[in-house]
């Protein structure tokens, strides 16, 4: 009876040790917290259709992760960096949010991730752009999820250059996001043999881009490099064509254009611009299947590339919660590293070291009225561009935690 007393006990040990730690999640909810631009020039690029996209991702999680609930909570930082640092803080010291969601606008996510790299929060980044995120100002519990500058101006940048494009007139939103993608688009063109003649940068939600475009057609560049986006895309496209840009002989290179620009402005206006992404819906059944359902759940509106990746880096998020057993955001910044990304957006993705997401980009060209079959039937895929070359190499992008 000893003998069989002492060997129960040894077993049970064997099964106390072989167990996985409790599962820890901080007040007994995980909570998520969506920041973007939710009445402004970025609104149909992100704002509520990257809360529905999260909520989506939380439902097909099936709300609860480790046996807690997940919340969703959402925020207008209205692209400024006090307000966006300002509902940071909030969040985490009054609500206990465990991740900030989204942030577009460079200016104010690259405030925010000061803010969770201090209190100590996981920054899943969809909307923002600027490669210094995973450069000189990265974190360890930052991701970058979507895209960033450098693979903007690798796609785009470059593939005008080789058409022809060897020189350069920049119109700029003046701030972090304008001068990241100007900088290393720029690069490229010289890279190429190109040459940048000019650059003239406007303040943020402009209306009138007169001014700004007449010295863009008198540097007789053969490329108007727009490093913009949004609303200030749209306007500066439209007003483009009322002073005979392209009629002209130049060239508008919108190095940030989502499909809701090419919505507003119409195929008419828009065709044959070259864009890079990293989503378009009708790429496969899956995006297809993915851009129905969200569709089905924000008033008719195709997902851009900024919500598609918002319900990609929460669902990482949940699955890395759920593997870490923690929401602690170290261990699960470090888990979400650990684990391959498949979803309907991003096969065979990763992330590395510095938090840069890596995975396919597309350069696709606006069509033509004709050649346009369907609402929302917009583009045409001219080359698919593999992740490890789409974007920066990690050692050149000055991460201070990356190694070697």
């Amino acid at each position: 009876m000893q003998r069989m007393k002492q060997l129960m006990s040894a077993a049970a040990m064997v099964a106390l040790l072989a167990a996985p730690a409790a599962a820890q999640v901080s007040d007994d909810v995980v909570k998520l917290g969506v920041m973007n631009d939710q009445s402004g020039l970025y609104a149909d690029i992100t704002g509520p259709g990257s809360v529905v996209a999260a909520r989506m991702a939380v439902e097909d999680f099936g709300g609860k992760v480790l046996g807690k609930p997940i919340e969703v909570v959402f925020a207008d930082h209205q692209n400024k960096p006090d307000i966006g640092v300002n509902v940071a803080r909030q969040w985490i010291d009054t609500q206990q949010v465990d991740a900030m969601v989204d942030v577009p606008t460079s200016s104010v996510a690259l405030a925010v991730q000061e803010v969770t790299r201090q209190k100590n929060r996981v920054f899943l980044m969809s909307g923002p752009a600027s490669s210094d995120l995973t450069g000189k100002a990265c974190s360890e519990t930052g991701i970058h999820w979507t895209y960033d500058t450098y693979a903007l101006a690798n796609g785009t940048g470059k593939a005008l250059v080789k058409q022809g494009g060897d020189t350069w007139f920049f119109l700029t939103s003046d701030y972090a996001f304008g001068h990241a993608l100007e900088r290393d688009t720029a690069k490229f063109v010289t890279d190429g043999g190109g040459k940048v003649l000019g650059v003239v940068r406007h303040p943020l939600n402009t209306a009138d881009f007169s001014s700004f475009l007449l010295q863009a057609q008198a540097s007789k560049a053969k490329v108007i490099g727009l490093a913009n986006a949004g609303g200030d895309t749209i306007n500066s496209i439209k007003q483009a064509a009322e002073f005979g840009v392209v009629a002209g002989g130049q060239r508008l290179a919108g190095l940030l254009v989502f499909i809701n620009d090419v919505h507003a402005l119409g195929l008419k206006t828009a065709q044959g611009l070259v864009v890079t992404s990293a989503f378009y819906w009708d790429l496969n059944d899956d995006t297809r299947a993915f851009a129905k359902r969200f569709m089905e759940k924000h008033k008719g509106m195709v997902p851009s590339m900024i919500q598609a990746g918002v319900y990609g880096e929460v669902m990482h998020y949940l699955k890395a919660v759920q593997a870490a057993g923690t929401d602690e955001a170290k261990a699960v910044a470090k888990k979400m590293k650990e684990l391959p990304i498949n979803d309907f957006m991003t096969k065979n993705g990763s992330i590395r070291q510095d938090g840069r997401v890596i995975r396919n980009m597309y350069l696709l060209q606006v069509k033509k009225p004709e050649e346009s079959k369907a609402k929302y039937d917009y583009y045409k895929v001219l080359a698919t561009i593999p992740g490890n070359e789409a974007f920066r190499p990690m050692a050149e992008g000055g991460c201070p935690l990356v190694k070697g």
